[in-house]
């Protein structure tokens, strides 16, 4: 199976229970086969920035151990502590400690964050013939609908 891009995405909210709405969007994405999810947790941070585990996933079954994939990645252990042995460099496969993603730094104090790890699926198609082209990927980036809108594009939203 070809795989697509991964991307992990980082959606704050601040009203208590709406990433249910979030978490139902991700798993209409995941029936139109435009992305696979491969991963989803749901964090808190509270107003003194301890990040902790909100909820385990059930929007991906069978794709992943709900979250473990997400903590492994940003840092974080089971239940959303830093994991006791991040940065051990005896031979293991896990990332140094200065290699994660610090999540605390992206979430406000006193707000709940959806993380979700996307496979880009729609992308694969795209991918595949670049490389049949004899191209390679030399750059890329996200580019935040501000810097759209600073840039001259208009909103297309009515």
């Amino acid at each position: 199976m070809a795989f697509g891009p991964v991307q992990l995405l980082v959606v704050g909210v601040d009203r208590p229970g709406s990433h249910r709405e979030l978490l139902a969007e991700f798993q209409r994405l995941r029936e139109s086969d435009a992305v696979r999810l491969l991963d989803v947790l749901v964090v808190h941070k509270d107003a003194d920035g301890v990040v902790e585990r909100a909820q385990a996933s059930e929007v991906a079954p069978g794709e992943a151990d709900g979250g473990v994939l997400v903590e492994t990645l940003v840092g974080l252990g089971p239940a959303g502590r830093p994991a006791p042995d991040a940065g051990a460099t005896d031979g293991d496969s896990r990332p140094a400690e200065d290699e994660f993603w610090s999540v605390d730094e992206a979430i406000p104090n006193d707000s709940d964050a959806v993380l979700v790890l996307i496979e880009h699926r729609w992308a694969i198609a795209t991918r595949d013939a670049i490389r049949a082209a004899g191209g390679t990927a030399v750059a890329d980036a996200w580019i935040h609908p501000a810097d759209l809108l600073a840039a001259g594009l208009s909103d297309p939203r009515p």
